[in-house]
């Protein structure tokens, strides 16, 4: 479950980060400056959306690298239980 709300989330933002490029190129493009102005500004842009598209990308990587640890720990702990069980036996060591 929450891992499907964290891939919700990140494909609303990825979609509104290419969302947001892809406005902001066009505005660029149709802005009534010179050449060499608008180039930078997309330039610009660009570079700032990459910067923040990274940011977001190593956030993310964080998260799945925090939520793999925390299920490795709990499948290490369900494994020690199971296996303290399974020596106890049937009736709990008796």
């Amino acid at each position: 479950m929450e891992y499907d709300d964290e891939l919700q989330a990140f494909s609303f933002v990825t979609g509104l980060a290419l969302g947001t490029l892809i406005g902001a190129g066009v505005a660029l493009l149709l802005a009534p400056q010179s050449g060499r102005r608008t180039r930078k500004r997309i330039v610009r842009v660009a570079e700032d959306l990459g910067d923040e598209a990274r940011d977001r990308i190593e956030d993310a990587a964080d998260d799945v690298r925090r939520h793999a640890k925390d299920a490795v720990r709990a499948a290490e702990r369900g494994g020690s239980r199971l296996k303290d069980t399974v020596r106890r036996g049937p009736l709990g060591g008796r």
